[in-house]
């Protein structure tokens, strides 16, 4: 046994503080560094539970980190695990976002400045992209699944449809699909 032996919440906090203070666009785009950190170095969820849980922080209302924060630390080690990753999920934006309404406020937006923010939304795109591409490696497993997915693009880009009504009208055609098609729908 190792004397120095990191706790699980630790690391929870830990590995939240950081994707949260160095990820620019949000949930979405922390999801590779959650799941190389949580998953793949240390081991504290396998890969399955950590994108199911990660799917259904986006559907909830919030933050989408913090969602998947709570469901991941409680998941790991209950109620102290959850209120740790949570803390470190959410401390980093409220800090910089403190300072960056002070700064925002006295520094002249020059040309340099406007450049890293472009770089930065750059980057933070190819992130976001990223964890879309590995959720949907996740969670399309069939035709059918591909099929949702295109009709759920559809309504929200091309109808506007909100992004809550199409999470119902998905969620409706999945019961009913498994109620009266397909029986042996993966979990």
């Amino acid at each position: 046994m190792k004397i120095f032996q990191k706790s699980n919440n630790l690391i929870l906090f830990k590995t939240f503080f950081i994707a949260s203070l160095f990820t620019f666009a949000g949930g979405l785009a922390m999801l590779p560094v959650l799941q190389r950190d949580l998953v793949d170095n240390n081991q504290l969820i396998d890969k399955d539970d950590f994108l199911e849980y990660a799917t259904l922080s986006q559907t909830l209302p919030g933050m989408i980190v913090l969602n998947c924060a709570c469901f991941v630390g409680k998941r790991i080690n209950g109620w102290r695990g959850m209120f740790c990753a949570a803390l470190g999920a959410i401390l980093p934006a409220f800090v910089l976002m403190l300072i960056a309404t002070i700064l925002y406020s006295i520094l002249p937006m020059t040309a340099r400045i406007q450049s890293a923010f472009l770089g930065i939304r750059a980057a933070s795109s190819a992130m976001i992209l990223t964890a879309a591409i590995t959720l949907y490696q996740h969670n399309i497993r069939n035709q059918y699944g591909f099929l949702i997915m295109l009709v759920s693009v559809g309504l929200l880009f091309i109808l506007n449809f909100s992004a809550p009504l199409v999470l119902l009208i998905a969620g409706l055609f999945g019961f009913v699909y498994y109620r009266f098609g397909h029986k042996g729908v993966k979990k």
